[in-house]
């Protein structure tokens, strides 16, 4: 009965092998648990047969016994991991369409970039082209070419960010006018949109850094009138025809003679509001010696307008700061 047993006790260890081989669900898995290793299974039960060997026989029996009960142990624990994790990965690709949808939000270009793109277009359709310019400048693009002295308040270090002796963040967009003139010959026609930097008080109107649209025409013949003319279609096409407008007497070292340009903010109480939008003027003669344009046949206008106030009359903000204070809640409007 001996050797007879533990002939036994191997073909139960391959049995169970082969049956655990085919199983691929959970509830053959544990009906195979139930059948072999459960308290009456089958592995089970071959320790309490070791009795019933010849004592010469029992330390044998009770190696094989142990051993198989082990290695059908493993096998079945192996099995089991292998299927939670089975099960695992063929849950992740499901998606429960019955669920609502996830809103899925669009940015939007800043109110800012919505209007300087606008006045490109605006000008576009008037036969301007554009350039751009750095915004680290040097003295003679940013003063010398024009027309701003040494000893002109303009150039103090309390009323602009100066990098070093030489070099500065751009005051104006008036630079491009220079890189302009001196790269092209007239006709010249052309504005140039870019960020300035100025040590100003913040306030509602004012900010240390702000956005200005340069305008800059060159031609034989070109007159006040010409300048009048452009800016009036502009606001009126900007704006909107009914839009009041006026020119102010003013002086800029770079042009001869000089204006500012006011747009009626609104009614107030006590009268009309007017808020100034910038300076225009026609080019100073000394700017074009600068750039080696002869003054003699050419005459050109230029202006620079404050985009920030430009949108702030357009959509009827009060406040330059909430242009800068990324609140959703208040660029979700435009």
């Amino acid at each position: 009965m001996g050797p007879g047993m533990l002939n036994e006790f191997e073909q139960i260890g391959r049995e169970a092998h082969a049956e655990l081989d085919q199983i691929d669900s959970a509830e053959a898995l544990e009906q195979f648990r139930i059948k072999y290793l459960g308290r009456k299974g089958r592995v089970t039960e071959m320790l309490s047969r070791i009795g019933q060997l010849a004592p010469d026989q029992r330390r044998q029996g009770g190696q094989l016994a142990n051993r198989i009960k082990q290695e059908v142990t493993a096998a079945f624990d192996q099995r089991k991991e292998s299927l939670g994790e089975g099960r695992k990965k063929k849950a992740e690709p499901l998606v429960d369409v019955t669920l609502p949808g996830r809103p899925f939000e669009l940015g939007r270009r800043h109110v800012i970039t919505q209007t300087i793109s606008e006045l490109l277009e605006i000008f576009g359709r008037m036969g301007f082209g554009v350039s751009y310019g750095p915004e680290v400048e040097d003295e003679w693009h940013n003063f010398i070419a024009l027309n701003i002295p040494p000893e002109h308040p303009a150039r103090e270090p309390s009323d602009n960010f100066y990098i070093d002796d030489r070099r500065l963040l751009r005051s104006q967009t008036s630079t491009i006018q220079i890189r302009v003139m001196e790269s092209h010959t007239p006709p010249i026609r052309v504005v140039a949109p870019g960020r300035v930097y100025r040590p100003d008080t913040v306030d509602a109107t004012h900010m240390f850094m702000f956005h200005q649209l340069e305008a800059l025409v060159v031609d034989e013949g070109v007159t006040m009138i010409d300048l009048r003319s452009s800016i009036d279609q502009f606001i009126h096409t900007f704006f909107g025809p009914d839009t009041r407008w006026r020119f102010r007497p003013s002086f800029f070292p770079f042009t001869e003679p000089s204006c500012e340009v006011d747009i009626l903010w609104g009614d107030q109480a006590d009268g009309e509001s007017w808020m100034e939008i910038g300076g225009c003027g026609m080019v100073d003669p000394n700017v074009f010696d600068a750039v080696g344009i002869d003054s003699e046949r050419y005459t050109g206008w230029a202006f620079g307008f404050g985009i920030e106030r430009l949108a702030m009359k357009k959509y009827g903000i009060h406040d330059i700061r909430l242009l800068f204070e990324n609140d959703l809640r208040f660029l979700r409007q435009f």
